[in-house]
């Protein structure tokens, strides 16, 4: 049987950059995301590259809904979690006015991380298996209008760095991609591309989700590193 890799969070930009580069290497790819209409298009891409995969339509935030899904989806070999993009029209409160309230929202991606991690991980253990998360820069460089989302941010890379220490002498791999730009392809580069009045010249600080998949598959087999930074900012 061919190695599985799941992209949780699939989307036109860094995942399924990843889910095309896993799949030149033999993996069957499953992609899990909430926007079904998309996945016909997404499958079709893989399916021309001569990549085995299948879609599901899953709200990430769902952990019932994630959880039967990945159990009906079979063992995992890999596992990339790159949460929803954030919603540029609707930005949080900057750091010096973010809430407690506000912070544990945010935290909703990281509590979704940790249980997809927590249920696949029996299986990784087996297998030798790894783990991509995807962040941002504000987990690592003070961004304070982003508020919230710098703190849930800097929670999932320390998750990251945190397993793959834990984990190492079990032969099971994790990393975090720490994000700093816009990724090309994605929904947000769309966003900032049709509306240069809004967001200025942050269209042009675009990183290349196809060099980002390449490095993630190095970090997974090299396992030399458990965070690599992409910055344009």
């Amino acid at each position: 049987m061919s190695p599985t890799a799941v992209v949780l969070g699939a989307g036109p930009g860094l995942g399924m950059s990843v889910a095309h580069r896993f799949g030149r290497e033999g993996y069957e790819v499953v992609l899990i995301s909430r926007r079904r209409e998309r996945h016909a298009g997404f499958l079709a891409s893989l399916e021309e590259a001569g990549v085995k995969a299948r879609a599901f339509a899953v709200d990430l935030f769902d952990r019932e809904q994630v959880a039967s899904t990945l159990d009906e989806v079979g063992p995992v070999d890999v596992l990339y979690y790159g949460p929803a993009a954030i919603n540029m029209d609707v930005l949080p409160p900057a750091i010096a006015a973010t809430t407690s309230d506000e912070v544990r929202a945010a935290m909703d991606s990281v509590y979704a991380g940790i249980d997809v991690t927590q249920q696949v991980l029996p299986g990784l253990i087996e297998r030798g298996g790894g783990l991509l998360f995807a962040g941002g820069l504000s987990s690592v460089q003070p961004m304070p209008v982003l508020g919230a989302l710098a703190l849930s941010s800097a929670a999932i890379r320390n998750y990251a760095v945190t397993l793959n220490a834990a984990l190492a002498e079990k032969d099971v791999y994790a990393g975090t991609l720490t994000i700093g730009g816009v990724i090309g392809r994605s929904d947000i580069h769309r966003l900032v591309e049709a509306k240069p009045e809004q967001f200025g010249g942050l269209a042009d600080k675009t990183l290349d989700p196809d060099e980002i998949a390449e490095t993630a598959w190095q970090m997974f087999t090299k396992r030399d590193r458990a965070e690599e930074i992409f910055s344009v900012l």
